[in-house]
């Protein structure tokens, strides 16, 4: 299938406008690639007759379809590890001291898709890290309403379940559903799926003491970001968490947000 350059910069300003994700010349075989399995369900030819389709008509799911095509990302479970490693070791002694008294941890995984990120975190609670005693809520969002219902199912494929983890955790925390596994219950109790778009102002949320915005902000342009993160130091508690992707940085962003390194991670939290 082809792509004409028309429906390429189509294809562009409505991702731009509907999700604020930026796709620059050259992605152009990204758009393809996403976009061929919906040009074919639809019996069009080519990717751009379907584009065309979505372009003229009244029929906006067309649209939604395009912009949750080309903003599902991969995903897979401790993903890059040292950030996990860093909420076990350092953030979390710290919370148990400074949370003693209300006995309360709210977490926030932001653009969460499939789920592997909040289950992630759920499974180190789980496992001992949250005092007993304690109630935690794990609040995880994204755009995608196709990527929030798998992640609210919590059944994935061995190709998915084979991405990151362990097989002791695999045994302690699934349950095999046929030919795919089923996260436990007690894990899907932990957390609370939302859809929710990062580029537009934030609903009523509360305030979190740890926020996971992961490999995500690289794809807004840089006034996106900065409205975002803005949004982010009015939810995220003032001795809280803000963890970002390991090539993300704020650096030039937005001053309001202090930096801490441990090891090969960056922690921010507002000043």
């Amino acid at each position: 299938m082809t792509l004409s350059a028309p429906a390429f910069d189509w294809v562009c300003a409505t991702v731009e406008r509907e999700a604020a994700i930026v796709l620059e010349p050259g992605k152009e075989y990204l758009v393809e690639s996403r976009l061929t399995p919906l040009a074919r369900s639809g019996g069009h030819p080519t990717v751009t007759a379907f584009v065309d389709k979505a372009r003229t008509s009244a029929d906006r799911r067309l649209r939604e379809d395009i912009v949750e095509a080309l903003t599902t990302n991969e995903t897979s479970w401790f993903r890059d590890n040292s950030p996990f490693q860093v909420f076990s070791d350092e953030i979390m002694p710290y919370l148990k001291t400074e949370r003693a008294a209300a006995r309360q941890l709210r977490i926030w995984s932001a653009a969460c898709s499939t789920g592997q990120e909040p289950y992630s975190l759920a499974m180190l609670l789980n496992e001992g890290l949250l005092p007993v005693g304690w109630r935690s809520e794990i609040i995880a969002t994204d755009l995608s309403p196709a990527v929030l219902r798998q992640a609210e199912a919590g059944v994935y494929s061995q190709i998915e379940i084979n991405r990151g983890l362990p097989a002791n955790r695999l045994v302690r925390h699934f349950t095999r559903a046929g030919t795919k596994w089923a996260v436990n219950d007690d894990l899907k109790r932990m957390i609370s799926f939302r859809k929710l778009n990062l580029a537009q102002p934030f609903p009523p949320m509360g305030q979190f003491d740890v926020i996971f915005l992961r490999n995500v902000l690289i794809y807004f342009s840089i006034q996106t970001r900065r409205e975002i993160l803005a949004r982010m130091r009015a939810v995220c508690r003032p001795d809280g968490f803000l963890l970002l992707g390991g090539a993300e940085t704020i650096l030039g962003m937005d001053e309001h947000w202090q930096r801490f390194s441990q090891g090969r991670v960056s922690l921010y939290r507002p000043r």
